[in-house]
């Protein structure tokens, strides 16, 4: 596959990233390299990794525990902490080799570190190469609530290896399926249809037209001032619900990809509500959501919790939560508001 060239910097496939981290390494002359993992991609991709990486540079491994739990600044500090007592400085280089907590938070570590030291992304699950790779956003959590702490900030490239995928679980993989049909119903139904009609998928061209689409609407608007903020739809109930139960002692996590799915199910039918989009598309979401996700049980009693985090969410303005909707497959409206009742009642809808 062709590289996509970002803001900034470029997306590498395959073999070929190897040999451009190589490079980049040699070229910049880098003091120390750090290199980002949890305990399941130390154990699954650091060996691959490690193998194509060409340099005789000092390399030391970071490891922090894995989960949305652990995505926060107390982690951070951990890591700060040991890229200091390890001789870390400016000229050194942090690679992130993960799934999107050590994306998100890797980024958001190396661009404090002595106020900004290059990073490199590599991300190892569906979710983070169809998200994660594009976009300059980092950033860790503030308790429960996703995403409040971070920055923009570009990596100097990002290598995807499709070959990682064999690492992660089934669950993991139709998280990652989340995002991409959310491309597709905002930007490209083509991927929504694949989707839908095939069961032979080739994930490989998938993650390639995600990133692409994900890359044209950042190249077009880098600071989520219009057309970015399509990118969140789904996320923006989702969130909130993905939230809730991680914060619940009684409830199962839900994935990212979980949660954004019922997100989506339940703004197209405020869509359909509010703007008119089509009930049978609505359906037709809802079927192809349900065919992958288990049904999660939202229980009426938690919906007030759920509509209370709804009011911490990082997009919005002056008190008032703002949702991306959908007048039409590829035609969205931004900075839609929502009363109250009516996403009660999409999440009833999402139960039934």
């Amino acid at each position: 596959m062709k590289s996509i060239q970002a803001v900034t910097y470029p997306v590498h496939f395959q073999d070929k990233a190897y040999k451009e981290l190589s490079d980049l390494v040699s070229k910049n002359n880098y003091s120390t390299i750090f290199i980002l993992v949890d305990e399941n991609t130390f154990d699954h991709c650091y060996p691959k990794f490690i193998q194509n990486l060409s340099t005789d540079k000092q390399i030391e491994v970071i490891e922090i525990e894995s989960g949305e739990i652990n995505k926060n600044l107390e982690t951070c500090v951990g890591v700060w902490n040991a890229i200091t007592e390890l001789g870390g400085d400016r000229k050194s280089l942090l690679i992130t080799l993960g799934g999107g907590v050590i994306t998100d938070l890797g980024g958001f570590v190396a661009s404090c570190f002595k106020r900004g030291i290059d990073f490199v992304n590599i991300p190892t699950t569906l979710l983070s190469m169809v998200d994660a790779s594009v976009g300059g956003k980092t950033g860790v959590d503030l308790g429960v609530l996703k995403n409040q702490i971070g920055l923009f900030a570009n990596p100097e490239m990002v290598i995807v290896d499709t070959d990682y995928l064999t690492t992660v679980t089934e669950r993991e993989i139709k998280s990652g399926t989340a995002e991409i049909i959310k491309y597709g119903v905002t930007y490209d139904i083509t991927l929504f249809n694949e989707i839908k009609d095939n069961k032979n998928l080739k994930i490989s061209d998938l993650i390639f037209r995600s990133i692409e689409i994900k890359n044209e609407v950042v190249l077009q608007d880098p600071k989520e001032q219009n057309l970015r903020k399509i990118l969140n739809f789904g996320h923006t109930l989702g969130h909130a619900i993905e939230s809730f139960y991680l914060e619940s002692e009684d409830k199962e996590n839900l994935t990212h990809g979980e949660a954004i799915a019922i997100g989506m199910v339940c703004e197209c039918y405020m869509s359909s509500k509010l703007l008119g989009f089509p009930s049978e598309k609505v359906n037709e979401v809802k079927e192809v959501v349900l065919s992958i996700y288990n049904k999660t049980n939202l229980l009426k009693e938690d919906f007030s919790n759920i509509i209370e985090l709804l009011k911490h969410d990082k997009k919005n303005v002056n008190g008032q939560v703002n949702f991306v909707l959908l007048n039409d497959f590829e035609n969205h409206k931004i900075d839609c508001k929502v009363p109250e009742d009516l996403i009660m009642e999409s999440m009833e809808f999402y139960n039934k």
